[in-house]
C-alpha cells in the first residue's frame, strides 16, 4: 500500500525580541502558494510501485519470478491460485536437462512413484477446457506470445495439444528459441538464476529425473518494481 506522508506547513510565526522591533519583509503570497503546491505535489508522489512476485524456495536457495500479466493472464492467475492454495508445496523439480530447462509443478511428485511423474496436474479453475464438474480435467487455453524462451523464462509445460497446460511448468536454463510461439511464457526469474544452474546440473537417471528430490515451496510477495 502506498503511504502518503501528510505535509504540514507552518505560516505566520511571530518573531519576538527585546528592544527595537524588526521590520518584517512583505510576504509574496503568489510565491508562497507556488511553493506550497510544489511541496504538496512531492509529498503525494508514490514511494515505489509494488508488484506481486512468486518466490520459489528450494534447498539451493530462492528463485524470484516476475509475471507477464498482460501476455498470459489466465496462466498467471492459475499459477497464483495454486500458490495461494499450497498446491505446489512439496512438489519437486522432476525433470532436468542441462543446457535446456528444469521442470516441476506436478502434484504426483509428492509421492514416490516415479512412473507417474510428469503425468499429473490441472488448472486452478475452469477456463472452458475439460469437464467443468471434474477439476482434474481442467486445462489452460494457449496464450502464445512473441516473448522469447530465453534463460530464466517461466513457461507452461503441455502435451501435443496446445490447450493442455495444467500446473506443470518449466524454467529455461538456457535460451531455447525452438520453443518460441509454441509454449505459453508467463514469467521470468529475476533473482536466483544460480539456483537454476545448481538444479539443472544434478545427476539424473535415464528419464531425466534427478537422483535426489528437489522439493519446492512457493509463495507470493509484494515487492518494489
Amino acid at each position: 500500500m502506498k503511504h502518503v506522508i501528510p505535509f504540514i506547513l507552518v505560516l505566520g510565526l511571530s518573531n519576538m525580541s527585546c528592544g527595537k522591533s524588526k521590520k518584517e519583509e512583505p510576504v509574496n503570497i503568489e510565491q508562497e502558494n507556488q511553493n506550497l503546491g510544489q511541496e504538496q505535489s512531492q509529498s503525494s508522489q508514490p514511494d515505489g510501485v509494488k508488484i506481486e512476485v512468486a518466490v520459489i524456495t528450494t534447498e539451493y536457495g530462492d528463485m524470484v519470478v516476475e509475471f507477464f500479466e498482460e501476455a498470459a493472464p489466465k496462466h498467471v492467475e492459475s499459477f497464483k491460485l495454486h500458490t495461494k492454495n499450497g498446491y505446489y508445496d512439496g512438489t519437486i523439480f522432476h525433470r532436468v536437462i542441462p543446457g535446456f530447462m528444469i521442470q516441476g509443478g506436478d502434484p504426483n511428485t509428492k509421492g514416490d512413484n516415479k512412473a507417474s511423474y510428469g503425468t499429473g496436474g490441472h488448472a486452478a479453475k475452469y477456463y472452458g477446457i475439460g469437464d467443468e464438474e471434474n477439476n482434474l480435467s481442467w486445462n489452460l487455453p494457449a496464450e502464445f506470445s512473441d516473448i522469447s524462451h530465453n534463460r530464466g523464462i517461466l513457461s507452461m509445460a503441455r502435451s501435443t495439444d496446445p490447450n493442455s497446460g495444467g500446473s506443470q511448468f518449466f524454467i529455461c536454463a538456457a535460451n531455447a528459441p525452438h520453443l518460441n510461439g509454441q509454449y505459453t511464457v508467463f514469467g521470468q526469474v529475476v533473482q536466483g538464476e544460480q539456483v537454476i544452474d545448481q538444479i539443472v546440473s544434478l545427476p539424473r537417471d535415464a528419464r531425466d529425473n534427478p537422483n535426489r528430490r528437489v522439493a519446492m515451496k512457493v509463495r507470493l510477495e509484494k515487492r518494489d518494481k
